[in-house]
Formats: structure tokens, sequence, C-alpha cells
């Protein structure tokens, strides 16, 4: 269930000395024969562009959208880095083309980690012929879990579908991220495999749209990160597929990735998926859900397992949309706990259940339109601190 599980894609994932624990960081990924193939990708629009994104950014753009293989590291970002560390990421691309056979501007190259430090290549330049070569079609999780930084598991997937022949294709994926989650993306990586044949122009945009309704739907803490980066290599071997069911795959298959982010999520006890309805605009939906989403006193009474509509509300009237007292009603797991100005009556035994659960579900109606817009979120933990209050 993973980048492998799409035919004539291989995999694997190794510890070559870039985390001090000694656990797995140097993955790679590609096609099974070192044949490029249809690729696209989407990035962080952090202005702080890690040397990483932006090697990918020109490299797709040099093979107009072919890629062989992706290279990934985890425990240095290779972010702040300047010219030595655009270097770095050329010397991953050409080390890597080398090893699997194709040209440097076919590879793909992504880290993840601490910002500001210089790759360690003495340990990283070696180790790439050797996972190149560890490669199999069964070494997808082993590469998911290379990717991992705070992760405390590994992040696969896999959907099927029907080619416009009738045959099934398949989209894979494994990604990594737990925390600087907010849209647009998070500190994340992602790799998704198909078999479908899809342009490269059409690919972007099928991705892009996913990426829209997944990982843009994910916030941990309101940080955008320097490094992210989803990509998608497509090798066509199971023939056409009609564009709205391609896309609907990659959706399927990034919402999950995002969900399992969620779950995953630094210091996290609670995932939070919040539908904000009766917006203005499906844009002012999305403002409202954000901002609640983001807001520290909402996510410390999620972590109280407390549903405590009054935060909520207040966050809501503050966004700067359309917004009326009267009209706003809000609903934990499905029982409306506060509506027409007033407390409602709930089932207590039943609500005290619903947030002492992992999942909790929060709807808000704001009533001044047909605008709608979805998130997924956490809540404020003491663990969150401790993880994110020093860098070493």
């Amino acid at each position: 269930m993973s980048v492998t599980s799409v035919p004539g894609f291989i995999a694997a994932g190794m510890a070559c000395g870039v985390k001090p624990s000694g656990a797995d960081d140097l993955a790679m990924v590609a096609t099974a024969d070192g044949v490029a193939v249809t690729a696209a990708g989407v990035f962080t629009s952090n202005l702080m562009t890690a040397p990483p994104v932006l090697v990918c950014r020109d490299h797709l753009s040099a093979t107009g959208g072919q890629a062989a293989a992706v290279v990934l590291n985890s425990g240095n970002a290779n972010a702040a880095t300047g010219e030595s560390g655009r270097s770095n990421a050329e010397t991953m691309c050409a080390l890597t083309a080398e090893s699997v056979g194709c040209a440097a501007d076919e590879v793909l190259v992504c880290s993840t980690g601490w910002i500001g430090y210089p790759l360690p290549m003495e340990a990283i330049a070696p180790a790439i012929s050797v996972v190149a070569g560890a490669m199999n079609d069964e070494g997808g999780p082993s590469a998911a879990r290379a990717m991992m930084t705070t992760d405390t598991v590994p992040k696969t997937t896999v959907i099927t579908g029907t080619t416009t022949g009738g045959a099934t294709f398949t989209v894979g994926g494994v990604a990594k991220g737990a925390a600087m989650l907010e849209p647009n993306m998070a500190t994340m990586l992602a790799v998704l495999t198909t078999d479908a044949e899809v342009d490269a122009g059409t690919a972007t945009e099928l991705l892009r749209a996913a990426v829209g309704v997944s990982f843009n739907c994910l916030t941990v803490d309101g940080a955008e990160s320097t490094n992210d980066t989803v990509l998608l290599l497509a090798s066509g071997a199971a023939g056409p597929v009609d564009a709205e069911t391609l896309g609907l795959a990659l959706s399927d298959a990034c919402r999950d990735l995002a969900i399992q982010m969620a779950d995953d999520a630094e210091g996290s006890t609670k995932t939070v998926f919040l539908t904000v309805t009766g917006a203005a605009t499906a844009a002012e939906a999305a403002k409202g859900a954000r901002d609640t989403a983001n807001c520290q006193l909402v996510k410390c009474s999620w972590y109280g397992e407390d549903p405590y509509w009054g935060r909520i509300a207040a966050e809501m009237g503050a966004a700067g949309i359309s917004f009326d007292p009267a009209t706003i009603s809000i609903s934990y797991g499905g029982q409306v706990v506060y509506a027409d100005e007033a407390v409602q009556p709930v089932d207590a035994d039943a609500l005290t259940a619903h947030m002492a659960g992992r999942r909790i579900d929060l709807d808000v109606d704001l009533g001044q339109g047909d605008g709608a817009a979805w998130i997924v979120t956490t809540d404020l933990s003491h663990a969150y601190i401790d993880e994110n209050m020093r860098t070493s």
C-alpha cells in the first residue's frame, strides 16, 4: 500500500547518517527501468524557498514534465543554505541519475528536517548508490519510513480506478508531515505514482486540484514550511484515464495522506474535522474555518475535551467575514450546542463521549449564504510545546 503498489515503480529507504539517532534518513522512488515518465509537482508558496524546491521546479521545466526518480533525505531541510545548498541538491540528482541510468534533470530531489544547516554530503553522497541498488517493488514502506522526521508512523496510501478501456489503474503514495502544517501545504513531502496515462499539463492541473482539497485543507499550527513538495510520476502503462476519474483518485490519495498527517501531528490528541457552511462565499467559509482551526484558545478547548461553543463563535465573528450573531449555529458530533443566540439542550453523555474520542466533528453554519469549506486540524497539547521549544 504505497508508491510500489503501482506496477513499474521501485523504492527503498535506509540510514546514511544524516540523523544523529541512526534512524533511516535517505529514500528513493524510481521507475523500474530508469526511463523518465510524465511528472508533475506542487510546491510551497513560502518565499524562503529551499534549494531542493528550486531544483525540482527547474528540472520539471527543463524536461517538459518528465522524471525517472525522486531522491529524498530527512533530518536536514537543506533550506536557508544559499548557493551551496543548491549545489548539494544538484549533486544529489546527479548521483541518483548515475545510479538509475537517466539524465540528471530527470531526477527530482526533496529534503526535510532542520532549517539552516548544511547538508552532510559526506554521509549522503556515498549512500545514494547504495539506496538505489536496494530499490525493489516492495520498497515503498521503507521509503516512507526514511522520509519521517518527527512523524511517529510512516504514511502510505493506494487508490484504484478504471481506465477508459476498462482496465484497472492505481495511484500509490508515501508522505511525511507532523508539524508546521498550514495551507498552503505543510512541512510535508509526498510522492505519488500512477500507471494512468496522462500528459504533463493535465497531470499538473489535476495534482494542483487534488492538493487544494487535501493538503491545503490541513492545518496544525499555522506555520508554512520552506520545503513543501508533492510530486507525481505517471508511467501510462495502464492506458488513458478520464481526467475526472484520475483527478478523483489523486484527491482521494492526497486526502488520505493529509488525514494521516493530522492523526500523527506533533503532540496532538485530537483530530478535528471542521466544516463551515452557510457562508457568504466559499472563500469566506475557508477563512472562517482556518482562523478557527488555528486559534490557540479553540485548540486548547479541544485538548480539554470541552465543547465550548463560545470560542468558536468569537473566532468566526473576528474572521472578517459576513457574520450575524443571530444566524450562527454550532454542532459537535452532530449535536447542536448553540443556535438562535442560545445554548441548546444536548445528550450530555453522548457529547462527552464524542469529545473524548480521537476524532471530533465540528460543524458551523453561518446562515449567510451557500459558501462551504472543510478543514482538518488538531488540538494543542503540552507535548507540542515540548517538541518545538528547542532545536536540538
